[in-house]
């Protein structure tokens, strides 16, 4: 028995790290979009299994760029704290094989949206996988201190997959929704990028705390705190959404802007990390509300 185990271990370890390759903790924020857009789309729940195939599709189109992404970023991975330990960087992977684990994700994804959901909806997941890997991680993470701003575009596509899933086209409502995600991605990332400023400098990206200091990083994130709090309560009238989503939006806003600027008159990075913990709670709540708010109208 303990002979067997041993010789399992190796498997269990080499699957632990091709999971790893895909960020589920990351991942896990596309059922949080995904489905809220999902069902306002349809005015209701849409088919379990239309809901089933989406989230797959999407799920395996940022499963490939996440694990391509620590094939481009390994020699940086190897250089910060907080990624030192991921499958390339401790040597549990080669490269080779995680780009081409990406590369295979990524197509499937294509094929699978387009057989099960619709064409639409797989160009756009290709589509921000695509712009994730080839503009955001080999071009912008490295070069521009707007790295987070623009790469954030292909994070906030989900949405607008799951709109296009429903009704096979975008509508304005989606875009809204593709907004808030856009503007909320800047205030959460850059409250977590102040703590992690050592770690960026030593690797040599450009983020903004390294470049512009915590200052103007703090401003940054009030600005754009301000422009998702007021397109998430002016979702209220695009969508014609009721009470239980503009109170939530409104209350939620108040908070975050109120830990914005709690973090903008304290000393360092003070009040950094309840922001950013705070930033998934808004927005898991908001689109909740969407769903919910929907729901409770049908």
């Amino acid at each position: 028995m303990r002979s067997d185990a041993l010789m399992l271990r190796p498997v269990v370890e080499t699957l632990r790290a091709y999971i790893a390759l895909t960020k589920p903790r990351i991942i896990w924020l596309l059922l949080v979009t995904t489905v809220p857009a999902m069902v306002l789309a349809q005015e209701g729940w849409p088919s379990p299994w239309l809901i089933a195939a989406t989230i797959i599709g999407g799920m395996l189109a940022a499963g490939g760029a996440n694990a391509i992404n620590q094939y481009a970023d390994r020699d940086i991975d190897a250089l910060m704290e907080r990624t030192r330990e991921r499958p390339l960087p401790m040597g549990i992977l080669e490269p080779f094989q995680a780009l081409a684990f990406g590369l295979a994700l990524a197509a499937a994804s294509g094929v699978w949206l387009s057989l099960t959901v619709n064409v639409l909806a797989a160009a756009l997941a290709v589509g921000a996988f695509a712009f994730y890997v080839g503009v955001y991680t080999y071009y912008l993470k490295r070069s521009t201190v707007q790295n987070i701003v623009l790469g954030g575009a292909a994070g906030a596509a989900p949405p607008m997959i799951g709109w296009a899933a429903v009704t096979g086209e975008v509508s304005i409502a989606a875009v809204f929704l593709f907004l808030i995600v856009f503007y909320w991605t800047p205030p959460h990332f850059w409250a977590l990028s102040l703590v992690l400023a050592d770690d960026y400098r030593r690797a040599g990206v450009p983020m903004l705390p390294v470049v512009r200091g915590e200052e103007e990083t703090k401003r940054q994130i009030g600005l754009y705190a301000l422009m998702l709090v007021a397109l998430a309560l002016a979702f209220t009238l695009i969508a014609g959404m009721s009470l239980i989503y503009f109170s939530t939006a409104l209350i939620g806003g108040v908070i975050f802007l109120w830990l914005t600027w709690r973090l903008y008159r304290a000393p360092g990075t003070k009040g950094a990390l309840t922001l950013f913990h705070y930033s998934i709670s808004y927005l898991t709540l908001l689109f909740a509300a969407v769903a919910v708010d929907q729901l409770a109208l049908g």
